[in-house]
This record gives structure tokens, sequence and C-alpha cells, in this order.
């Protein structure tokens, strides 16, 4: 629900009017333009359908790896459908993961036909700071942008908005 909430993106020269390099964006429930609820409603809505149906969520990088813009490079498409494939077959349900820093997300160990490396950030970045300080700082974007959500609370107790403010970065 964190994830969804927040709604991050990046805004794309070819895209964009204006934009030369891809930037930090943020767009609630991906349409924030576009709902009439508090996107907290959407979440608590998203979470119960999911539940109520055994639904699972992922959240599957599709952009940049290897550097910032200028020294990295895209995530193949190739292996992006490899990933897709690898949730569709329901494969991912039984991997091996380990967990990331600052956002504590858990990430697969090995996909079939794509190479481990890629599935964790730091192993594409040759500059191991520089990666560790582009980490830090879009956990800080992250946590900024989620600072408009924070007083607002689902049900009659503040346990639902606990759990998605847990889901945050943590550093």
């Amino acid at each position: 629900m964190y994830h969804f909430i927040s709604g991050y993106t990046a805004l794309v020269a070819g895209t964009e009017d204006g934009i030369k390099e891809p930037t930090a964006t943020f767009s609630a429930c991906f349409g924030a333009a576009f709902i009439m609820l508090h996107p907290t409603k959407y979440a608590a809505m998203l979470a119960e359908k999911m539940q109520k149906h055994g639904a699972t969520g992922w959240l599957v990088n599709t952009g940049w790896s290897g550097g910032s813009y200028g020294s990295g490079n895209r995530i193949k498409l190739a292996y992006t459908r490899k990933i897709i494939d690898a949730i569709h077959s329901g494969s991912l349900l039984n991997a091996t993961y380990e967990k990331i820093d600052v956002f504590g997300l858990e990430i697969p160990t090995e996909i079939e036909g794509v190479p481990s490396e890629i599935l964790r950030p730091e192993n594409t970045w040759g500059d191991k700071k520089a990666y560790k300080n582009t980490l830090l700082k879009l956990g800080c974007l992250f946590k900024n942008n989620f600072e408009t959500f924070t007083n607002y609370k689902i049900g009659k107790d503040t346990k639902l908005t606990q759990e998605i403010l847990a889901a945050g970065p943590n550093f």
C-alpha cells in the first residue's frame, strides 16, 4: 500500500516537455489527477480486494540500473519479460529472497534467464558510494512525499496506517 499510495515514477525526456534527464516524481495511486477520494482509501480498497482474492503484488524495476542517468542503462526488455514470466508462472512464490537496505524490499536471488547481478541494484553500480548516496536520496524523496499522507488515519484505529508507514524507507 505504501508504494501504491506513493505512486513513484520518473519524468523522462521525450515523454515530458522540457525534461532533459529522468526526474523522480510521485503521483498518488499512479493517477493523482483522476482520484476523488483520499489515496489511503484506494490503498485500503486494493489491500482488501487482494486479500479477498488471494492476489499478490510485485514491484518490478523496469527502469534504470548500473548507475545514475548518463552512466547506467535501462533494464533490458528481455529481462523484464523474464521477471514478469516468473511472476505469472508462480515461480517467484517459492524463490529465495534477500532484503535490501533503506527500503527493506525483498528481492529474489535468482530468476531464470535474468543475470542475478541485476536483481540487486548495488551489484550493477561500479561506484558503490554513489549507489548508496543515490539510494539515500531516493529514500528521502519517498519520506518527504509521504508526509502529506501521514496524518490521515484509516479505520477506527491506527494499525493500518502504522503498517503502511512501516513499509516505507527506514534509515
